[in-house]
């Protein structure tokens, strides 16, 4: 469900379009919603507003332009929508990249902000899911690999089967309130340490 108080900001030098966009959200139950006419406060109003969600209005952005834009974006890390009248494959796969979640190309319709602003949402928080899934998996799998390590250590040193050089590192950890991992990262340390 949408929260209905989001801090919404439009940028677009062009105010008379900027109120379509603005018409449609406040229509659609949105009252914190802000305005940037001049694209060189951007910087400085997005940390000022702290915005939930951003719509740029570009018309026909130049490449500098999308690329000023799509630096926002990576930075931010926030649902964004851009509106643009004319595009190529080649700006929609940048803006894809950058993690624009809505590329609308000539589509500014009042009664089209909503959904556009809610499947901006929606993509956003499904590839932010994706994208932490896969951090987790990540650091997972090189978890599993220090364990491996430290295992082989104690495999090679203290004369332990596998089972047993796990089962000294977990009860070490426990006696010790730390994560097996960081017992492992210590043991590969100070083995690192002792080696000629």
């Amino acid at each position: 469900m949408l929260a209905p108080d989001l801090n919404i900001l439009i940028i677009d030098e062009n105010r008379i379009r900027a109120s379509i966009i603005e018409g449609g959200l406040r229509e659609a139950g949105h009252n914190q919603v802000f305005i940037i006419t001049d694209v060189k406060e951007v910087g400085r109003k997005v940390t000022e507003i702290a915005p939930d969600v951003v719509m740029i209005d570009l018309e026909n952005p130049n490449r500098d332009m999308l690329e000023h834009f799509f630096s926002l974006s990576r930075a931010l890390q926030k649902p964004i929508a851009m509106f643009v009248d004319k595009s190529d494959k080649a700006s929609m796969e940048k803006a894809i990249e950058a993690g624009v979640s809505a590329y609308v190309v000539d589509g500014m319709k009042k009664d089209r902000v909503k959904p556009i602003l809610d499947m901006a949402i929606s993509r956003f928080n499904a590839f932010s899911k994706l994208t932490r899934e896969l951090e987790e998996a990540r650091s997972e799998l090189e978890d599993r690999k220090i364990l491996d390590q430290a295992k082989g250590i104690l495999m090679r040193t203290r004369g332990l089967d596998e089972n047993a050089a796990y089962q000294l590192l977990r009860k070490t950890a426990m006696n010790q309130n730390r994560r097996m991992v960081d017992i492992a990262q210590s043991l590969i340390l100070a083995a690192g340490l002792m080696e000629p």
